[in-house]
């Protein structure tokens, strides 16, 4: 039987139904007993009134727990006194799928209730919660419209390896493994393999998988296991049309959110889910650090110079949000000894931004270096040779010119929830100290 989503239970009022889902909670008075029973779309009370045709359903539910799990057959009728959706299932036949054994270890209803480190020992249990289910609902929501919209404007999925042979990117930390009698690793990103496909000709790719990074950080937004959504398109022309690209991304993907989610977002996170307007603001990034300076006084870190860190980035949000309202900043002109060594550059200076989402960077995107012979050298001035020789290769048989950028799916769910960590957001958090359940 297909099961009945309770979001749906007023198209079978009056009817003889059967519902499946956990007890949420149980009240067993004097002369009647009540149950909540909830799936992932809402809940439901069943009501038992206690007298001698109920005897088999009185004991069983006198027997059972909070958590367990049931199939329940009755009639849907309408009850104005019930509070909870006006309506009440009235049974004829209670089974128990599954019992909940024990006291649970934490109180998933309440967050506070319990540190964060057992609620990620207990994560299975505490997912259950309203705000958990809603947070992986919206993600989903929020993904499968920028699927959509890529797939709209003639992107293909591809689906690259996670065991190279070799470090990607420009030598950041990666995780070595065994391959049978030689070392691999577990790829940081499908950046070279993505840019394989412009060489190969497929114009305009994307794809949504697991990248690594062995990046020993606790900071509230790394992690060393998440998904990114990588973006790689041909034939294009100027930064300008990358960061156009990108936001009608995220604007598609706030808009479906926003009208399918919207309401329940504010009621449950306080989160007003705001829809930006095009263009972003776009900024040079040593005309940012004068004016961080001038405003808050900011001066950045010798070491960073070139570049942005988490303060500058927070502080780059809020002179957005005073000077033209926006939740959304381009910072672009970074440093070529910031910047990966596949970024075009243009009178030395990389072709690329990074996209700052409250307070917080959520994608470097850029134009890729597409000419061997410069390829070769900027690869040299970042000391890089066998590592990237297999990549280089791409480059010798012709290549049309490209550019792209990636999200982190774990990131943006967390910057548009304001949960205020990865650890909250994602199903199951991997970082240096962390690798179980």
């Amino acid at each position: 039987m297909k099961k009945i989503y309770f979001e749906n239970l007023n198209e079978y009022l009056e009817k003889e139904i059967t519902i499946e889902g956990f007890v949420d909670n149980i009240r067993d008075l004097q002369y009647v007993q009540f149950l909540i029973v909830r799936d992932t779309t809402g809940k439901i009370q069943v009501t038992i009134e206690k007298n001698q045709y109920n005897n088999k359903l009185n004991e069983i539910v006198s027997n059972l727990s909070n958590e367990s799990t049931v199939k329940i057959t009755g009639t849907l009728l309408k009850n104005e006194k019930v509070k909870l959706n006006g309506m009440e299932l009235i049974p004829s036949d209670i089974i128990i799928t599954s019992k909940c054994l024990e006291n649970l270890p934490l109180n998933y209803k309440d967050s506070k209730s319990a540190l964060l480190d057992t609620r990620l020992n207990y994560r299975f249990l505490d997912l259950r919660s309203e705000k958990n289910i809603l947070m992986f609902k919206v993600q989903t929501c929020m993904i499968n419209a920028m699927r959509e919209f890529v797939i709209k404007n003639n992107f293909t999925e591809i689906h690259t390896p996670k065991i190279i042979s070799a470090a990607s990117e420009s030598g950041a930390e990666v995780f070595e493994v065994k391959y049978f009698d030689r070392k691999a690793y577990l790829a940081q990103s499908p950046q070279f393999y993505k840019q394989m496909a412009m060489c190969s000709g497929f114009e305009k790719v994307f794809e949504i998988a697991p990248a690594f990074r062995a990046e020993n950080s606790n900071s509230y937004r790394h992690t060393t296991d998440f998904t990114s959504f990588d973006i790689e398109m041909s034939y294009v022309d100027s930064l300008e049309e990358l960061m156009d690209f990108e936001e009608d991304l995220f604007i598609t993907g706030l808009s479906s959110v926003k009208e399918k989610y919207g309401e329940q977002i504010k009621k449950l996170f306080n989160v007003d889910v705001i829809i930006p307007t095009k263009p972003f603001p776009r900024i040079k990034l040593e005309e940012l650090y004068k004016e961080l300076e001038k405003k808050y006084g900011f001066k950045m870190d010798y070491e960073c110079v070139g570049d942005m860190n988490a303060e500058s980035e927070k502080l780059a949000y809020k002179y957005v949000k005073e000077k033209y309202g926006h939740e959304f900043v381009f910072v672009t002109d970074f440093s070529a000894k910031k910047r990966a060594f596949y970024h075009k550059r243009k009178n030395g200076i990389p072709q690329g931004a990074d996209l700052i989402w409250k307070g917080c960077e959520t994608t470097t995107l850029a134009l890729r270096e597409h000419n061997y012979d410069i390829l070769c050298q900027q690869a040299k001035e970042k000391g890089l040779k066998e590592d990237v020789k297999f990549y280089l290769e791409f480059f010798k048989y012709g290549c049309p010119p490209h550019g792209g950028f990636a999200l982190g799916i774990d990131r943006i769910t967390m910057l548009l929830l304001e949960t205020g960590s990865l650890k909250e957001t994602m199903f199951i958090f991997r970082g240096p100290d962390r690798i179980e359940p």
